[in-house]
């Protein structure tokens, strides 16, 4: 009887105790200080300050964003070097993903043949967007010339393969909307609290960036060949903006990340008090773009966002990306779209379970050139489903629904029983 007893006790203090350590769980972030040791990055000599270089800026900039970080319970900090050393590309990520890290970010300093060029950029990992930034991709990416195990990780990979394409966005489209979200909270900061040039968040090929299993960024922190951007580079109040600039965005982005899963939220030093927030009467979407053109949630014209409603009217399919009734959330939704590249992006109002005074919405399960056979799993499934023929395709829908909402909840029936990349379509009568 007594070790009965025991065994039940001991067991509730097992499960007590992984439930306290699970609750404890810190959000870890491996702060990377691009090149070091014998790579010196970018570097230029001025006749007032002497050489300098990018090695040593970006560390002098990673300590000051981890002893902040440190100082803060909700965060675990881990560094890819905290001297002058040069850890190749193959230590820095496979750091990071040992350590199951929730976040990764690498610091660097920009340079340019062109004397003019300055300002902020952050890059995510993607396939390359357009040609402007060749010259980052090009020097970032020679590191691995320096190191034989980066040559063996990363040399025979080709960017310009159709099998290294593929490989590639299907890599990078799942993190890819927390890294534009972490690049957008940068890019603000540097504009709106350091008052700096921001030439924006970009995708790019980067091999520190595409191994990494984690959201990613690689922040270029100004341009080491433009003599007054130099400077603010390699003082202590420029380093002290970036590295605040940074921190505050990491912590904003991990806000906005507990605010979408429930988890804690992670807060900042203190701050004076601020008013609490008041949700709004509507909900609001990010319309991302409409099309005649209906798009399967996992295609690249999407550019790898989740949460995306498509929503039909009058043969036409409209993208809207995410929902919420805050306006903090929506502004950033906002941002994440346009630097996925729907620069068009904007929000529009819905206002919640509104029913429709004439018509309903139905949601189509099938669009096609070919008509679906009686044996088909959607007609074996749907018993009810409807069949209309427009310009030589078939559209096949099912179900009534007064409301936005409910419409939302029956798609999501219909997903539960396998039916997939269904369109909600509102009918007007």
């Amino acid at each position: 009887m007594y070790t009965r007893k025991f065994k039940i006790i001991l067991a509730f203090l097992l499960i007590l105790s992984t439930h306290f350590a699970y609750s404890q769980k810190k959000f870890t972030v491996v702060l990377d200080a691009g090149h070091g040791g014998s790579d010196h990055g970018a570097n230029r000599s001025y006749s007032d300050i002497g050489r300098i270089a990018e090695k040593d800026i970006t560390l002098a900039i990673v300590l000051k964003i981890g002893r902040m970080l440190e100082k803060n319970k909700d965060f675990k900090v881990i560094y890819t070097r905290k001297i002058d050393e040069f850890p190749s590309l193959s230590d820095r990520t496979n750091l990071a993903n040992r350590s199951k890290a929730d976040l990764f970010v690498s610091v660097h300093c920009n340079s340019s043949q062109r004397p003019t060029a300055y300002g902020t950029e952050t890059f995510v990992q993607g396939p390359d967007q357009n040609d402007t930034n060749l010259e980052v991709a090009k020097r970032e990416n020679d590191v691995i010339y320096l190191d034989e195990k980066d040559k063996q990780t990363f040399g025979t990979y080709d960017a310009r393969s159709p099998e290294s394409l593929i490989a590639l966005k299907l890599q990078q489209s799942k993190y890819l909307e927390s890294s534009l979200l972490l690049g957008g909270l940068v890019e603000n900061n540097f504009v709106n609290k350091d008052k700096r040039s921001s030439r924006g968040v970009w995708q790019k090929n980067l091999h520190v960036l595409r191994m990494n299993a984690m959201p990613s960024v690689l922040i270029e922190t100004g341009f080491i060949n433009h003599p007054e951007e130099s400077h603010y580079l390699a003082s202590e109040k420029g380093q002290d903006e970036i590295s605040e600039s940074i921190y505050d965005a990491i912590i904003d982005y991990k806000k906005a990340i507990d605010r979408k899963s429930g988890g804690p939220v992670a807060t900042k030093k203190p701050e004076p008090e601020k008013k609490e927030e008041v949700p709004l009467k509507n909900d609001f979407r990010i319309l991302l773009m409409t099309s005649a053109i209906k798009y399967n949630e996992d295609d690249p014209a999407l550019k790898g966002l989740n949460y995306i409603l498509p929503l039909k009217e009058n043969g036409i399919y409209k993208y809207y990306y995410s929902v919420t009734n805050m306006a903090s959330i929506r502004d950033i939704n906002i941002k994440t779209a346009k630097d996925a590249g729907f620069r068009n992006a904007y929000a529009v109002g819905f206002m919640p379970n509104q029913k429709l005074n004439t018509g309903y919405y139905t949601i189509e399960v099938y669009t096609g050139k070919d008509k679906l056979s009686a044996n088909s799993f959607i007609l074996q499934t749907l018993k009810d489903a409807e069949r209309e023929k427009n310009n030589g395709l078939f559209y096949y829908t099912y179900g009534k629904a007064a409301s936005l909402e409910d419409a939302v909840k029956l798609q999501k029936e219909l997903e539960a029983k396998g039916i997939k990349n269904t369109v909600i379509q509102k009918i007007n009568k």
